[in-house]
């Protein structure tokens, strides 16, 4: 319940706050799919995954992430690391490397723990990508950006601009329904409820005191801003202009080139992984190329 879980703007004048909301939509994306690419064994893996988090490392760098916000945010992972551990430790599985055998029908392997390791990294990476793009793009960018990658759609009469205003209306309030949260679950603790103890039906039963009235006070905003844009006259559906339009500089596109650059090389990777099994193998792959 914090506003700072998906990255807060910073109104910062670095490079990568003045890119092209587009390109770092695009970007986002493509990061997303190569972090998710797979690379053979857990050497290739681990070493790609390091080499992609010492990149969006130096990019948060270059953009003036907050740090601190970021590694908040990976509070709310903890969770999911618990949940995969019990997984992988108490699913049967194979694997070359034994770490304990507690009888002959189940062992505990190390590829256990590099298979956890391996999807908290991706997670991890993927949070990160998020929040460079939420603390260096403003919200209305993100959603002209939306706008732009739906303009296809327009052929086939599709309502992008219904959905485009949508999607600004929903970051616009994130942050609202998040501090409406806050201020009720503080009213309601202040009138006894506890959050933190008890079982789990018992947590339920309390939780129930913050979400009733957090939909209440949702209902309530939405009609609100129905009949304000009524009231001003707004058609969703009429052509709209707009006071700020999207220019591609040559910044653009130096930085669109790089990014291509290191995503052709990861995929390239990628893809002869299946023949490269660790350091020794990529040796004598690249010494087999010479000799030809």
């Amino acid at each position: 319940m914090r506003s700072d879980i998906l990255g807060k703007y910073t109104p910062y004048n670095s490079i990568i706050h003045r890119l092209d909301p587009r390109l770092k939509f695009f970007a986002l994306i493509l990061l997303m799919v190569i972090v998710f690419l797979p690379f053979g064994n857990y050497t290739n893996r681990f070493i790609v995954l390091g080499i992609l988090t010492l990149i969006i490392g130096l990019i948060m760098v270059i953009g003036r992430v907050s740090f601190s916000s970021f590694f908040r945010s990976l509070s709310s992972l903890w969770m999911m690391v618990i949940f995969l551990l019990i997984f992988m430790f108490f699913i049967p599985t194979k694997g070359d490397y034994p770490i304990y055998s507690f009888n002959e029908n189940y062992t505990l392997y190390w590829d256990n723990l590099l298979q956890v390791a391996h999807i908290l990294v991706r997670l991890i990476l993927m949070i990160a990508l998020t929040i460079i793009l939420t603390s260096t793009t403003l919200p209305m960018d993100i959603t002209y950006a939306l706008d732009w990658y739906l303009t296809p759609l327009k052929l086939v009469k599709f309502p992008t601009q219904v959905v485009s205003l949508t999607i600004s209306l929903a970051l616009r309030f994130i942050p609202t329904l998040l501090n409406e949260a806050n201020r009720i679950m503080n009213a309601q603790k202040s009138r006894g409820v506890d959050y933190n103890k008890g079982f789990f039906m018992a947590k339920i039963k309390s939780i129930t005191t913050l979400i009733i009235p957090l939909l209440v006070s949702c209902f309530s905003r939405s009609d609100e801003l129905a009949i304000a844009m009524e009231a001003r006259g707004y058609d969703p559906y009429k052509h709209r202009t707009r006071y700020k339009s999207l220019k591609f500089s040559y910044k653009d596109l130096i930085a669109l080139l790089i990014i291509i650059l290191i995503a052709s090389m990861v995929i390239t990777f990628s893809i002869c992984s299946s023949t490269i099994s660790g350091f020794d193998d990529i040796i004598n792959f690249i010494w087999g190329i010479k000799t030809i």
